[in-house]
């Protein structure tokens, strides 16, 4: 999804050649009649979420400058270009002082509009990104600081705002990659420890040797190369959030304290005689399947019901393709400021090139992929060629049809059984290989979460219980396959001896 441009004038024929001009940009239009109704636009809760503003001054209901006002006073930082018949200079500070971006005067060329939204977007992409990162690395990131206009995202995102007004112990799940660190942040910077310390830690991270001493601290002499007392990531949080990343990446040992510290609110230092109160609110988050964990005696039960407590899920970017955009706008104003570069545009064929990866490694792989563009462009435009690994492997990868009728193929004879649900799936593919049953029965389709039901028992058997295999092969993410196993509830019978591997 592209920019979204919000028109504003009165004169019906002055709107629909704004908006033609516009969506020749690439950009989507919105139109508001009058003051009231852009008004109405900006501030609703259920409306298209507007990146900019084109805005006549003179309308007969509320004009241009109050408009400018009520976006003041609703907070709203979106980049407006004010337009009007008469250029006065009077208007032109009076449009400016109210924060306008730009000022054009009617009727304007196509050419001077699209220069003028191309720069006020991307300045507003800029700031946007360096108010993020001050916030971010000063604790008091915001939930509105999250960039994002998907609707499985913002259902993430009022669930986590939920649990920012307690200080009940919260699970982040998600796909390396995904942002679980951002909505950790965004918890914190909403409560009421936002003034406090937010101290991140990566599990996986650190040597298991010195675990326990990174986390609880240690005493001066506990054990070889110890020559002076350390506080510890708990004593460095107190009083704010400790942010445990990969937390199922933790030594057995070390799980055995962390239950300790969380249940009892106590600490002791490796090498030390007595516990200390802490007070630190836990957020924890993982990419691995801590139930199976659990199930498998790696992680420890009762460990596992004192962090999930209130999980919040994560959804990958392939599930949030329209969040591609905004997200590639934001670090590509962040980059060209940081390389000191002058990018204008992204071409339509690197936008549909990125808009169809499926982006394994989620938000941090486009970060990476943006940094990497802006580097290699020579010009002032980035295309595909600026992105050469996503197209070699786009390139590599089979189209979705070619995958349907390939893996679609008879179960080998030593597989495991099939459920009686998955049965009639079976026959189809008996008779017709790559074939599904849509139809039931009763003459009638059947629902689609019942056909999806079929073809993730189908897959269990045919990849005989290899979920890893099970997952790429359904192109959807382990965390992801796990979840409709609970929501069908077929995650203990057809898994239950299922190989978790990769």
């Amino acid at each position: 999804m592209s920019a979204c441009i919000l028109i504003v004038d009165d004169d019906p024929v002055a709107r629909r050649l704004l908006e033609n001009m516009v969506c020749k940009f690439g950009y989507e239009a919105v139109l508001a009649d009058g003051g009231d109704a852009a008004v109405k636009i900006l501030t609703g809760s259920d409306g298209p979420q507007i990146d900019g503003v084109v805005l006549d001054l003179l309308m007969p209901d509320l004009d241009g400058l109050g408009v400018l006002a009520r976006m003041r006073e609703a907070g709203l930082a979106i980049p407006v270009i004010v337009q009007t018949a008469h250029g006065g200079i009077d208007n032109v500070v009076s449009a400016m002082r109210a924060g306008a971006a730009d000022f054009v005067v009617k009727p304007v060329g196509a050419e001077r509009l699209q220069v003028s939204l191309r720069n006020a977007l991307s300045a507003s992409a800029l700031a946007g990104e360096l108010q993020r990162m001050k916030r971010s690395r000063a604790g008091t990131l915001k939930f509105k600081d999250i960039v994002t206009r998907s609707k499985s995202m913002r259902a993430v995102l009022r669930s986590a705002e939920k649990a920012a007004t307690s200080s009940i112990p919260v699970l982040i799940e998600g796909e390396s990659g995904v942002g679980k660190e951002i909505v950790a942040r965004a918890i914190h910077g909403s409560g009421d420890r936002a003034a406090k310390p937010f101290v991140a830690v990566n599990c996986g991270a650190l040597p298991e040797n010195l675990v326990e001493s990174i986390l609880f601290g240690h005493e001066k002499g506990a054990f070889t190369g110890a020559t002076e007392q350390h506080v510890g990531k708990f004593a460095e949080a107190a009083g704010g959030t400790l942010f445990l990343d990969e937390v199922g990446e933790l030594p057995p040992t070390t799980q055995v304290k962390l239950l300790r510290a969380i249940q009892d609110g106590e600490i002791q230092p490796v090498g030390g005689r007595k516990t200390f109160k802490v007070d630190v609110r836990i957020i924890s988050a993982t990419n691995r399947n801590l139930i199976a964990d659990v199930n498998s005696g790696r992680f420890r039960e009762d460990l596992f019901y004192r962090l999930h407590v209130y999980p919040i899920m994560v959804p990958p970017l392939r599930e949030r393709p329209e969040d591609i955009p905004d997200l590639l706008r934001h670090f590509l104003a962040r980059f060209c400021a940081e390389e000191g570069k002058a990018i204008r545009a992204v071409t339509p064929e690197a936008m549909t090139l990125l808009a169809a990866f499926r982006w394994p490694g989620n938000v941090r792989q486009l970060e990476n992929a943006v940094f990497r563009a802006v580097v290699l462009a020579d010009g002032d435009v980035i295309g595909v060629d600026e992105f050469p690994q996503i197209a070699a492997q786009r390139r590599a990868t089979p189209s979705d049809s070619s995958l349907a009728g390939a893996d679609m193929t008879l179960l080998p004879e030593d597989a495991p059984a099939l459920s009686a649900e998955a049965e009639p799936l079976l026959l189809a593919a008996k008779n017709d290989p790559g074939s599904l049953v849509v139809v039931g029965p009763d003459g009638h389709v059947r629902a689609l979460e019942d056909i999806e039901g079929d073809m993730i028992r189908f897959a269990i058997a045919h990849y005989r219980g290899q979920m890893s295999e099970v997952a790429r092969r359904l192109r959807i993410g382990r965390s992801t396959l796990y979840r409709k196993l609970d929501a069908l509830g077929i995650g203990n019978a057809d898994s239950e001896n299922a190989v978790v591997s990769g």
